[in-house]
């Protein structure tokens, strides 16, 4: 196995360690995308091409380093790896080794799913197959925030084996039944470049407005061939493993989603002036804290909700006044 990622990958889990604790920077990205077993030249195509344009997304447009991409397909000619069992738990161990609690991981799984109603759910990998009890096992010590988006046929046994609170969950279907090809990949790579993603207008694109414009996607595309849709994509970010599907009322799944994000928060410039960098700093983190509170909001009692926000409100009035002084 070799290659420009795998090699700028191995190169950065050795440096690290070598730093001593709290080397690594806070709020770090990280993907591993793996694209399993085609089953024939017109899938294999297909998943190349959803791959080739999601890493280029996470390099070009949210400058990803190259060593914080991990790339296993079915043919390794790309420089990534071929996605057997081993290179996937690897790839995760390397992971273990350099994730931090505030970072965050995505793992993006695009192929085929077999299995699910009386066999365990799998994802088809180059030889021996992964199941989702096996999956969960290897994310489980995974340190940062996970988001685990599983695009493949027969994915919604993986729903209830990953979930877990503040992880957040995607799968294609909401059926062990549901073991059709899917199109759910193809929504979401484009959620991540077409603006009509970023629902809130902020300039960056949430895993909600992610999983809120693939279901959109998804559902139109079958609707626009008269056909009966055979994917209903689920998201759970509460731990519970039922889910919730976007456009609905129906669960608690959501907060954490609209909070996290794929793309890395805008780094804030050294001003020259201590004090002034860290109140910015400051103010970013509050901001930060606010949105997620606004987020919160559905499943808190008001009046801590009130309270809670009133607390961030007063600090980020505090903090503009002292921004305003230094100016």
């Amino acid at each position: 196995m070799s290659g420009p990622l795998t090699s700028c990958f191995r190169a950065f889990v050795a440096a690290v360690g070598m730093l001593c604790a709290g080397g690594v920077s806070a709020a770090e990205r990280y993907a591993l995308i793996v694209t399993g077993a085609s089953g024939g030249p017109e899938y294999a195509e297909k998943y190349d091409a959803w791959r080739a344009q999601f890493v280029n997304i996470l390099l070009e447009s949210f400058d990803y380093p190259a060593d914080h991409i991990r790339v296993l397909a079915e043919d390794d000619s790309g420089g990534g790896g071929k996605a057997t069992r081993e290179n996937v738990r690897q790839a995760l161990a390397d992971l273990r080794r350099v994730v931090a609690k505030d970072d965050v991981v995505l793992l993006l799984l695009i192929g085929h799913g077999s299995g699910g109603e009386v066999d365990e759910a799998k994802f088809n990998l180059v030889g021996p197959d992964i199941g989702a009890d096996e999956w969960e096992t290897l994310v489980r010590p995974l340190a940062g925030r996970v988001v685990f988006v599983n695009t493949a046929s027969g994915s919604f046994p993986f729903l209830k084996a990953i979930a877990l609170r503040g992880r957040v969950v995607l799968t294609a279907n909401d059926s062990a039944a549901q073991q059709f090809e899917t199109v759910f990949p193809e929504f979401f790579v484009k959620a991540f470049t077409d603006h009509a993603a970023d629902l809130d207008k902020n300039g960056r694109v949430s895993i909600w407005e992610a999983f809120t414009f693939t279901s959109d996607g998804v559902r139109g595309w079958y609707e626009s061939r008269g056909q009966l849709s055979t994917e209903r994509p689920l998201l759970d970010d509460t731990g519970s493993g039922v889910g919730r599907e976007a456009g609905t009322t129906e669960g608690l799944d959501g907060p954490v989603a609209q909070v996290t994000y794929l793309q890395p928060d805008a780094p804030i410039a050294d001003t020259g002036d201590s004090e002034l960098t860290g109140l910015l700093r400051r103010r970013a983190e509050l901001q930060s804290q606010l949105e997620e509170l606004k987020a919160r909001k559905p499943n808190m009692l008001p009046d801590d909700y009130d309270a809670a926000l009133e607390e961030l409100l007063v600090e980020l009035a505090r903090v503009d006044r002292r921004i305003r002084s230094r100016s």
